[in-house]
């Protein structure tokens, strides 16, 4: 009979509690590391012991720890047997070995007192199991998008790569190396066709299209192609190449018409100062400087 009135007055308890909040334990992931518990599992019967033990810390969670049959009945160890499904031997040791160890306690008025379940417990309302749910759909729907648009970009990266394409995130400038390329092998054809293409020529093109557009590349191109002095027209047989045209001041400079073919008069041809040295090619033509 005392077996039936306590699970009735447990399955009631329940129901009542369902209808309210849901409560869980939070159990480390080193639970079973734990000195005391290898201490216990280690026993004869430590395992069962164990189990009676997780069994006790679910019955309080409720009641913060804290385990009573009712407000004027304490449990005893036949009636934490029946609602454990554990054997009163077991109960009546594990009790024993629980209370020296610490890890639990039995109050005066009988009460048993599972001290670290308040570090353990967790609790939510119905109404906010519901509100959870809802919230975890919303975000799982809220990183499909980012997901979706991150596959798309790698895969459109991957494109770009092969095209020698990128967008410039810093200044969202439109980098088609391509089409650079292109047009110094279709305008400059004096000068070395350019076959390769750097993460160094790379860098100088990005650079240039910061301040260029590429109608400027065009122009530059087609001003370099017909100088004579930059194909070679010089004391020195030099010729400049796609690294030299891009370089930040000689790209001004040619833009600028300063290598551009002086008039000729007559069948007379006046000649370009022979300028050019690469270690000074930041410097001003003398034909530029002024005089005292």
């Amino acid at each position: 009979m005392l077996a039936t009135d306590l699970k009735q007055t447990r399955k009631e308890r329940t129901d009542s509690m369902s209808e309210s909040k849901y409560y869980w334990l939070k159990l480390k992931r080193d639970f079973f590391k734990r000195h005391d518990i290898r201490i216990v599992e280690g026993m004869p019967n430590g395992k069962e012991y164990i189990l009676f033990y997780l069994k006790l810390l679910c019955e309080s969670v409720d009641h913060e720890g804290s385990l009573r049959f009712s407000d004027q009945i304490p449990y005893n160890e036949d009636m934490l047997a029946i609602i454990t499904n554990t054997n009163v031997d077991i109960v009546r040791s594990a009790v024993k070995v629980f209370s020296e160890l610490q890890m639990m306690e039995v109050l005066d008025d009988g009460t048993i007192y599972m001290a670290e379940v308040e570090g353990m417990i967790g609790s939510m309302a119905n109404n906010d199991n519901a509100n959870r749910q809802r919230r975890f759909r919303e975000k799982q729907k809220s990183e499909l998008l980012p997901m979706r648009y991150e596959s798309v970009t790698k895969r459109n990266e991957s494109k770009s790569i092969e095209k020698e394409i990128e967008i410039d995130k810093e200044k969202d400038i439109r980098v088609d190396y391509s089409s650079v390329i292109d047009l110094y092998n279709e305008i400059c054809i004096s000068f070395p066709r350019l076959k390769t293409l750097s993460d160094k020529r790379k860098a100088a093109i990005k650079a240039r299209l910061r301040k260029y557009t590429i109608e400027d590349f065009r122009e530059m191109f087609t001003k370099a192609e017909e100088s004579d002095f930059l194909k070679g027209a010089n004391k020195r047989n030099w010729s400049a190449n796609f690294d030299w045209l891009m370089n930040d001041a000689n790209f001004a400079k040619v833009l600028d018409g300063n290598y551009a073919n002086k008039e000729r008069k007559g069948n007379i041809v006046i000649p370009m100062p022979d300028y050019i040295n690469e270690e000074r090619k930041d410097e001003t033509p003398p034909w530029l400087q002024k005089k005292d």
